[in-house]
């Protein structure tokens, strides 16, 4: 999640998903009612108990109950889409570089687990030892087409093409449908350019305008962001430390999901569910999943 918007504050954008009220978008396109319910969508997988985004964290996350898969996208040289969070490969992993400076053979050879068991002991697994970073065709096709996916186009302006890639994946993979529908796929970005491209290539894709505030104080959205993000998304994702319930209410009110991130303390989860959130991304799945469950007893 690193792209800015500049609006008298620094903002980040996510296209993102859930629609409990039909949305309507420019020239009066309907955008697709995702859910109901807010959504649990797995940080990277469930990443705070197992390296993000492989197999493992990603099969996590679906046993603590998240809703969604959420991947970060990356773009190997030889044009394949990879999941990881960085345009490096350092931090995930046992090599070092750019991410579009490598083929996908280079990075097949590298180790996405253990720097995991070296930086969180207590949570150590010998079966995180030699993990591969897999591409997005694999996570499809490990999880099916059953599952859902939260996808992020990741720095699109460093991998032209990024988003063409993508929907040919999600096609090839029958994500898609013959007449360019989804309801398991969600796509967002930072980027408002790389989710306006992905509208024009198919406008029935639900989208989250991901959001970044830096300001000292609480976020504010004005009612032409609002309007413009409408024209080709269906919510946005915030970062939950910078807004307060004006500003929830103000995106629910003008019929726009709202997705903030990255929340993993159990007394934020309830705060942002009174202030009525639609979805919230999250590291630890099962907190939030525990949190739901209590909010639908009281």
């Amino acid at each position: 999640m690193k792209r800015w918007l500049k609006c008298g504050v620094i903002v980040v954008l996510t296209v993102g998903l859930i629609g409990a009220l039909p949305l309507e978008g420019q020239a009066g396109t309907k955008k697709p009612n995702l859910s109901a319910s807010i959504l649990n969508i797995a940080h990277r997988g469930a990443s705070g108990y197992a390296p993000e985004h492989t197999i493992p964290a990603y099969a996590l996350g679906q046993k603590m109950k998240g809703d969604y898969i959420e991947i970060d996208l990356q773009m190997t040289k030889d044009g394949h889409l990879i999941a990881m969070h960085d345009e490096t490969v350092d931090r995930t992993t046992n090599g070092t570089g750019r991410v579009k400076d490598m083929t996908l053979a280079e990075i097949k050879k590298l180790d996405a687990g253990s720097w995991f068991n070296e930086k969180y002991p207590a949570l150590a697994n010998p079966a995180y030892v030699g993990l591969k970073v897999p591409t997005l065709e694999e996570v499809i096709h490990r999880f099916g087409r059953n599952a859902r996916y939260y996808i992020e186009t990741k720095a699109p302006e460093v991998y032209p093409g990024m988003e063409e890639e993508l929907l040919r994946v999600l096609k090839r993979t029958g994500l898609i449908n013959g007449r360019g529908r989804t309801n398991k796929v969600i796509i967002q970005s930072f980027s408002q350019e790389s989710l306006l491209k992905v509208h024009q290539l198919n406008s029935r894709i639900p989208l989250v305008q991901l959001l970044w505030y830096e300001t000292a104080g609480m976020a504010q959205i004005t009612d032409e962001e609002i309007k413009n993000i409408k024209r080709y998304a269906v919510g946005v994702g915030p970062n939950y430390d910078k807004i307060d319930q004006a500003y929830v209410s103000k995106v629910r009110q003008a019929g726009l999901e709202i997705h903030p991130y990255t929340v993993n303390e159990p007394s934020e989860m309830k705060k942002l569910i009174r202030w009525g959130v639609t979805g919230m991304f999250t590291n630890y799945p099962d907190r939030l999943h525990r949190v739901l469950r209590e909010v639908q007893k009281d």
